[in-house]
């Protein structure tokens, strides 16, 4: 017999209940699942506030992280911006003329 197909008796019997060796895949989203990084509080209220905003991931789809992602960017865009913020003197650390 050619051994590029196999022996009618050797090939196995998908109707008697055996498993399809070629079932199709499934392309069902797993379910959402905690990532399991963890978050260390910096001191920051705002920077922790943006990193405890990142635990919302662990609940949603892939397709839900892009929003929580970009807002914990502009979150944590806007902290880094208020640093370089220089306060104005208050009226009674002024100098007067």
């Amino acid at each position: 017999m050619n051994d590029s197909h196999p022996d009618p008796d050797q090939v196995p019997d998908q109707a008697a209940g055996a498993p399809e060796a070629w079932d199709e895949p499934s392309y069902e989203p797993a379910a959402p699942a905690p990532l399991g990084v963890p978050r260390s509080p910096t001191g920051n209220a705002d920077v922790d506030a943006g990193l405890d905003r990142l635990a919302d991931v662990d609940h949603l789809t892939a397709d839900g992280h892009i929003e929580v992602y970009e807002d914990v960017h502009r979150g944590l865009r806007d902290a880094l911006t208020a640093l370089d913020v220089r306060p104005e003197p208050s009226p009674s650390n002024r100098h007067r003329s």
